[in-house]
């Protein structure tokens, strides 16, 4: 708001102009966010914080040890496959690091961009999962507002940062920059900035593997503003671009080991996967059942029960959600369970974000929001617990 002037100012006019607008500019920027934007900040930060600090006291009481280090209270978090990230962030891709080609390149080389900045990688690591959480859970609630009302945007953010797998989201895994990419795209999909849509599009892909889902979910919320308008529109072609961030890495994999496809080599060496029917990965899951009690219930019943959790919101996301939204989740379902050996699936459901979607409208009920949210809120705190200690959780 430009002040008014006060009685006796006898600054010159246009230096009273250039001095309002100077004071307006925070305002202004501010005005990017509207309220419910803001409140969603400051639950994603707030749960970050109580997060770090659970994991800090969580690990001192569990391991009965100090916490390593100056930045032990990070580090506790560097594990599995962001010791891999932060490697490539520093160390780049090369032909000693082969096995590193399987990892997607935007998430080490955005760590290393900041890293010149901040001056360590394991800081830059969370400096970006952090920005791009926030940026992640403010496109959840502006995507879920396009359909719904308020409440439910609220309520579908709440349920997402509350997941029991939303710790990812916060630590150097390359979750919510994808995240933040994808549904960035979809929204500006929905808005018709299509040339927005592909670019983000393309580096959702360079971010993640399943990024090729964009291709269909962007097409078919062309195909269904086809529907309703009954006129073409020539932006719908900046789908195409999204396939360039796939090519950049084909390119990583050629450039560190000749082959641009040694990914799927990798795949199979590394994990005995290969792409399959999804009954064949249920059924190898189901088998792992007889292992340990501790491997039966992480390698075996909890993988199972989210692949179940993720196939029930698919079916009811083609009645109760707009196809966009539905051919996102179909896509991603079947990406993980088209394996020989399903693995991570309780992880890789953070990303399927209509998910949320329906649990926000399953939580016009009281007694659900009570159960979804006690439910998310004890696995959160158990998979973070476990996997502080180095255990492997998804």
């Amino acid at each position: 708001m430009v002040p008014e002037k006060q009685p006796g100012d006898l600054q010159p006019e246009a230096h009273e102009t250039q001095k309002s607008t100077a004071k307006s500019l925070p305002l202004r920027l501010a005005g990017i966010l509207s309220a419910d934007d803001w409140l969603v900040v400051g639950w994603i930060l707030s749960i970050k914080i109580l997060l770090f600090v659970f994991g800090a006291k969580s690990f001192r009481i569990l391991e009965n040890k100090p916490l390593p280090g100056r930045w032990g209270w990070l580090d506790i978090w560097n594990r599995w496959d962001s010791l891999h990230f932060l490697q490539l962030a520093q160390f780049g891709y090369n032909a000693s690091s082969v096995m590193k080609a399987w990892f997607y390149p935007f998430f080490p080389w955005a760590t290393r961009l900041v890293a010149y900045v901040v001056g360590n990688y394991l800081i830059s690591a969370f400096v970006v999962s952090c920005c791009a959480s926030v940026a992640a859970a403010v496109l959840l609630r502006r995507i879920v507002r396009f359909d719904h009302d308020a409440s439910i945007s609220r309520w579908a953010v709440w349920f997402f940062l509350i997941f029991p797998t939303a710790y990812y989201l916060h630590i150097g895994y390359s979750e919510s920059l994808f995240l933040a990419l994808a549904l960035g795209s979809i929204l500006a999909a929905l808005l018709g900035r299509w040339w927005l849509a592909g670019v983000l599009g393309a580096l959702s892909w360079m971010t993640r593997a399943n990024g090729i889902i964009l291709l269909p979910t962007l097409a078919i919320e062309a195909l269904h503003q086809w529907v309703v308008t009954k006129r073409w529109n020539w932006r719908w072609l900046w789908i195409a671009i999204v396939p360039a961030g796939f090519g950049v890495y084909l390119l990583m994999n050629w450039k560190v080991t000749g082959d641009p496809f040694a990914f799927l080599k990798m795949r199979k060496r590394l994990f005995a996967m290969e792409s399959s029917w999804p009954w064949v990965g249920i059924r190898s899951a189901i088998g792992n059942l007889r292992r340990t009690p501790n491997q039966a219930e992480i390698v075996g019943a909890q993988e199972l029960y989210f692949v179940a959790l993720g196939f029930l919101c698919m079916i009811v996301s083609w009645i109760k959600l707009r196809p966009v939204h539905a051919a996102w989740i179909t896509g991603n379902w079947f990406l993980v369970t088209s394996v020989t050996f399903i693995e991570s699936v309780p992880r890789y459901t953070l990303t399927m974000y209509p998910v949320f979607m329906l649990f926000a409208l399953l939580g016009r009920n009281r007694l659900w929001t009570a159960v979804i949210t006690v439910w998310s809120l004890l696995f959160l705190a158990l998979f973070s617990s476990v996997f502080i200690r180095g255990w492997w959780v998804f």
